[in-house]
């Protein structure tokens, strides 16, 4: 089994409103990552929220596999999200897809391809490469999650594999990556590529 986990649980700090419901091409910024999160090879999608929650939720079509987790503790940082969704997956998964909310850009190939590497016994954390560049989204198998308990505020999960480069590998899914939309700038510059909402 092979968990799906979307931190949307953000204050969107620098934009002054919920960026997980900006509209984009038609539909909030967040419905897009739900949309490539459910026609990939998972087997549940943990949507992780915090800030404007019922809001969120509310505005959301998500799939049957798809649940919600609260994160009360989200003001903290990403951290404290991505164990909030480790914690909420089945017991029975193996490893956890961990896509951004706020990256509407991500694709469903990115994630079969982490996936397909991840079942080839590619190695524990599996990222993917757009042009040699690693992005989101990124998949990190059970036997990883304890030692991202440890994981400090806005880290995520970077300090662990810069402490074990040895877990951390790669693969080439071609295109330009997922952009996170953080300022009015980027969701300008998501606008043009998507369409207005």
């Amino acid at each position: 089994m092979i968990s799906g986990i979307v931190l949307a649980a953000g204050t969107s700090s620098r934009l002054g409103h919920p960026k997980q419901l900006l509209s984009l091409g038609g539909k909030p910024v967040l419905q897009h990552v739900l949309d490539a999160a459910t026609r990939a090879p998972l087997d549940e999608i943990v949507v992780v929220v915090g800030h404007a929650a019922e809001e969120i939720r509310g505005a959301m079509k998500a799939p049957a596999r798809a649940r919600y987790v609260l994160n009360a503790d989200f003001a903290a940082g990403q951290a404290t999200s991505l164990r909030a969704g480790l914690r909420a997956a089945h017991p029975e998964s193996a490893a956890a897809v961990i896509l951004l909310g706020d990256q509407p850009g991500v694709r469903n190939a990115a994630i079969e391809a982490i996936v397909r590497a991840w079942l080839g016994g590619l190695g524990p954390v599996v990222q993917a490469s757009y042009g040699g560049r690693a992005a989101h989204p990124t998949l990190i198998e059970r036997s990883i999650w304890p030692v991202l308990d440890r994981v400090e505020a806005d880290e995520g999960a970077r300090s662990v594999l810069a402490d074990h480069p040895e877990w951390h590998l790669v693969v080439e899914v071609g295109g330009d990556p997922p952009e996170d939309i953080d300022t009015q700038e980027d969701y300008e510059r998501a606008r043009a590529s998507f369409g207005p909402g």
